[in-house]
């Protein structure tokens, strides 16, 4: 008797008892959601539905009873009353390695840049462990991303992860290709979930770039998917980018969106009869979220880490909306962008006034750190003043701080502004703080700089 019948023999109280595969069929399909009697399945199990032209896959995500709920991953079609289920044996593994670098893939691991099919030695499962935070290393070091307004006021941490807050259209996407091709991390990760079909291809060709996609593993599931490849597409990118960090590899995740994985989700838990809470969101999705942020940050000391960057879409700008607060709340972070500076016409869109990283006091000097807080000072104080000054109402001298935020805002204002394809180092974004800060001290006492040698 091998250890699993041991197993099965133990669990049934002393009588032998074996777990043979066991079909069943479809009773009822709603929306997406099949339902199915007679099958001996588990809730994340894999079974293969029968119809017209093939079979297709779906996955159990509840039940009731003896009923089965399913949600098919692939397009449905020429599906009938009656038809058989029948579960997949064996977990659902996938390649990873050096052999997924400079691929696209789906999110089920299929490849879609007509490469050829993916083999490696090594496979992992969707369902990463869990790492006891205890086990965890701190994050003392500093990510370069290549961004300087980043770099230089919410300076990233190695194992740092930060969401991006926008609305449509104010540029997450062209920020996220710029971190992907200037960040000095070893490998990155672009997951695309729920985003247009025709923006994958630009993201990869205008804004990844050749150069960019060669240590990038792109994971690819567009809004027109079914919801569980869509959060299999997240899950599959963070799955692969623990598989990096194991090898000691330093790596940086970016998901656009988070948002869409708890689109996703909803959709699933409110087929299957989960009540909504929160403006429309079951539960289930403020459960999901946290689970999948925490698989990345830091492995043990001396390992490998996973810096993620999750975009959050705020809809019509809402920084209130349950998935933005509920992601503000779990991640290490958030850099705001704005519509209002994006019309202005300067990129990135960075709000510093709203953006913050709860971990650059860990991983910079404490000169730095009080360089950059009184840039944000000055920059606030000048935002709040804007409208007296742009009218004529403010009188300098009645103010020395305003007076000294009016004549470095335009200073301040081009430190934020970044072309798309310069890239600008930690130790340069750094250099160009400390210079602000320098001539804000001049200005307020001219004398004790000039006696300087």
């Amino acid at each position: 008797m091998n250890n699993l019948s041991a197993l099965n023999w133990l669990k049934g109280n002393g009588t032998f008892k074996s777990h043979p595969i066991v079909s069943g069929h479809l009773t009822r399909m709603v929306g997406l959601t099949l339902e199915a009697v007679g099958c001996k399945v588990k809730v994340g199990d894999r079974c293969w539905v029968a119809q017209s032209n093939g079979q297709i896959e779906a996955e159990v995500v509840g039940f009731d009873n003896e009923k089965i709920f399913l949600m098919p991953i692939e397009t449905v079609q020429g599906l009938e009353p009656g038809a058989k289920v029948t579960p997949i044996t064996g977990s659902d593994h996938i390649p990873v390695g050096d052999c997924l670098l400079g691929r696209v893939i789906d999110g089920t691991g299929k490849p879609l840049d007509d490469k050829g099919d993916i083999y490696s030695e090594h496979s992992i499962n969707l369902d990463g462990d869990t790492i006891n935070p205890m086990h965890r290393a701190p994050i003392r070091e500093s990510m370069d991303v290549g961004i300087r307004a980043i770099n230089a006021l919410l300076t990233v941490g190695r194992g740092q992860r930060l969401g991006l807050f926008a609305g449509s259209g104010v540029g997450k996407s062209m920020l996220l290709g710029m971190m992907t091709r200037f960040t000095k991390a070893h490998v990155c990760v672009v997951a695309l979930v729920g985003e247009r079909g025709r923006e994958v291809q630009e993201f990869i060709q205008d804004i990844l770039g050749e150069d960019g996609l060669k240590r990038a593993v792109v994971v690819a599931s567009p809004a027109d998917e079914s919801p569980i490849k869509r959060m299999r597409a997240a899950t599959l990118a963070t799955a692969v980018a623990e598989h990096f960090r194991d090898q000691g590899k330093d790596v940086l995740l970016l998901m656009d969106s988070l948002t869409r994985f708890g689109q996703a989700q909803r959709e699933i838990a409110l087929s299957i009869g989960e009540p909504p809470a929160t403006k429309g969101y079951p539960p289930s999705v403020f459960a999901k979220i946290p689970k999948l942020v925490e698989r990345t940050g830091n492995g043990p000391p001396g390992g490998g880490s996973i810096t993620a960057f999750y975009t959050v879409l705020t809809e019509g700008d809402d920084l209130q909306d349950p998935i933005a607060d509920s992601a503000r709340a779990i991640l290490d972070g958030h850099v705001v962008l704005s519509r209002r500076i994006a019309e202005e016409g300067q990129y990135p869109a960075i709000d510093i006034e709203a953006s913050i990283s709860r971990v650059m006091p860990q991983v910079v000097l404490p000169a730095i750190l009080k360089s950059a807080q009184n840039f944000k000072h000055l920059y606030s104080l000048y935002q709040q003043n804007k409208d007296l000054i742009s009218v004529g109402a403010y009188s300098a001298g009645s103010n020395p701080e305003l007076d000294l935020a009016v004549r470095l805002f335009p200073i301040m204002k081009a430190f934020l502004a970044q072309g798309l394809d310069e890239s600008i180092s930690l130790q340069e974004s750094v250099e160009g703080l400390q210079m602000i800060n320098n001539e804000g001290l001049a200005f307020k006492n001219p004398q004790a700089q000039a006696a300087k040698p």
